[in-house]
């Protein structure tokens, strides 16, 4: 859960069966009372029409903590980070970044570097398609150390240069 939509979206799924969010945040919600198996399943069922999930394994709605402070960070902050990704996440989470690092890996079969690296060539791609910033503005936003680096990182995650990329998307082909 990322947007004041998907909020809204669970806020009104919950209080349809009677139960009142107390304080919803990224991948926890906090309600009143106690909700059943049946409740629970079926309010799972409701958020996936809306392309949600209810988690309730702690460690998948550990990596779903994870993944939304990451995209978060990525994509909706304007501010610098001042720490690398690990020491974000530890600090935000309240958890060592081993711990966190060595139950992603389990879980999804990749890293969280790899994670955070998918993430920010996702919203370079957005960004180059939009047209929003040039690359040099792009590679300091997304915290890159100069427009090589960044170019070279796209290039090994997509097949293709920022350039080439954007070539294709004015093209109408974007990957």
């Amino acid at each position: 859960m990322v947007s004041v939509r998907c909020k809204i979206i669970v806020q009104s799924e919950f209080e349809k069966f009677g139960l009142k969010c107390i304080n919803i945040e990224m991948g926890r919600i906090e309600i009143s009372g106690f909700i059943t198996p049946e409740q629970s399943q079926l309010i799972g069922i409701a958020l996936l029409d809306y392309g949600l999930e209810l988690l309730d394994n702690k460690k998948n709605i550990l990596i779903e903590r994870i993944k939304n402070v990451i995209i978060d960070m990525i994509h909706y902050s304007d501010t610098p980070l001042k720490i690398n990704f690990s020491e974000y996440l530890s600090n935000t989470l309240k958890l060592d970044y081993t711990y966190l690092a060595n139950i992603f890996s389990e879980v999804q079969g990749s890293t969280i570097e790899q994670f955070i690296i998918m993430q920010k060539i996702q919203f370079v791609k957005q960004l180059i398609i939009y047209n929003e910033l040039n690359l040099t503005e792009i590679s300091w936003k997304l915290h890159y150390s100069s427009v090589a680096h960044l170019s070279a990182q796209f290039k090994k995650v997509t097949g293709l240069t920022p350039s080439a990329f954007k070539h294709l998307d004015y093209q109408g082909i974007s990957a």
